[in-house]
């Protein structure tokens, strides 16, 4: 069932007003936000209703610290102040979840004998998960900052080793501040980067 448009406010707060952060007020993130924010992430539509994404989400000192020593030099201060950085991973056996999350039909089979194939869709969408988190979290009130300034092969091997999880890419999120944002930047017109045929 579709619904109305949203207000113009709620439009502005995921899109127009949205900003990607680089700095944290010290308002704090619990583990009921974090809950809270998957609960509308795990409801965005992906192929097969497969959910390949996997969440770490870096809350702890230890954790955030452990992220840090796996990131660019420019992002280390970013990981550390941040309330929370969440690493979006995707499970390359995610099939192995389709006879529940896909009962009416034998939708393993479509990938448990392609490895290609499996991590094509699991990379796709993850990165679609990703892009609902977000949107959830802007949502819910929260600013997000995005990156993908890491050693993905030593966050792997920090986050995920021995499972057949990898590293999509990481945000922070939290109450941002106007430290080191920058203006808005432009983007593209619809002629340069759309067509209607």
């Amino acid at each position: 069932m579709s619904g109305e448009a949203l207000p113009k406010a709620a439009i502005s707060q995921l899109f127009d007003d949205a900003r990607t952060y680089y700095s944290w007020g010290a308002t704090p993130v619990t583990e009921a936000d974090i809950r809270a924010l998957y609960d509308l992430v795990k409801m965005g539509p992906t192929s097969a209703n497969a959910e390949p994404g996997r969440y770490v989400f870096c809350h702890s000192s230890a954790a955030r610290e452990k992220l840090a020593a796996c990131v660019s030099e420019a992002n280390r201060a970013k990981v550390l102040a941040a309330p929370v950085t969440v690493i979006i991973g995707f499970d390359n056996k995610f099939y192995d979840q389709l006879p529940v999350l896909f009962p009416h039909a034998d939708a393993r089979s479509w990938f448990s004998g392609n490895a290609a194939t499996a991590r094509e869709t699991a990379f796709r969408n993850s990165s679609l998960q990703g892009a609902y988190m977000i949107m959830a979290a802007r949502a819910l009130g929260w600013d997000t900052g995005p990156m993908s300034g890491f050693d993905k092969a030593a966050v792997d091997a920090a986050f995920w080793a021995g499972t057949t999880t990898e590293t999509n890419f990481i945000c922070s999120f939290g109450k941002g501040t106007t430290e080191g944002l920058f203006p808005r930047l432009p983007r593209l017109a619809f002629e340069d980067a759309a067509a209607i045929l």
